[in-house]
């Protein structure tokens, strides 16, 4: 019993002393009334060279919402004051992926995929976190036929 427990206490010291520590950098970013959302956020994103970024958190206000509802091809188009309650997305050498949810003044809220035309109307305050050591590719999957994420 006692060289089953110190082999496990082997395997789990050597696991856990031979993982490579992530590194992560953080950057921050604020748009102003009448910038694209993704557009700006994409610059940013390139003019920095970030290799595996992702939105940490954001908070800020749309005049105009653009979004690809789940499973549809037709995007929705609406025009008013949004706040922005969630928006989450990677960046890699292909392109982004970028999710957000907005709220109307009544709470009612909707979300999907985000493309370009989101105006700010406000303000946005975005984070990013960038992994040092780590490399975003997007590949095409051959069952979703899309270009989806793979961690180098």
């Amino acid at each position: 019993m006692f060289k089953l427990y110190s082999s496990l206490i082997l395997v789990a010291f050597i696991a856990l002393f031979s993982c490579q520590p992530n590194r992560v950098e953080s950057y921050a970013m604020r748009l102003k009334p009448g910038m694209d959302l993704k557009q700006e956020m994409a610059q940013f994103v390139k003019k920095r060279e970030l290799q595996s970024a992702s939105i940490s958190t954001c908070v800020g206000s749309l005049r105009e919402l653009k979004i690809r509802p789940a499973n549809q091809k037709e995007l929705l188009h609406l025009k008013g004051h949004f706040e922005i309650v969630s928006l989450s997305g990677t960046f890699a050498d292909k392109g982004e992926h970028i999710h957000i949810s907005v709220s109307d003044s009544t709470g009612y809220t909707i979300g999907g995929h985000l493309v370009d035309g989101n105006l700010i109307y406000t303000t946005a305050e975005i984070v990013f976190l960038n992994n040092t050591n780590i490399e975003f590719t997007r590949e095409i999957d051959p069952e979703t036929t899309y270009y989806e994420l793979k961690v180098n």
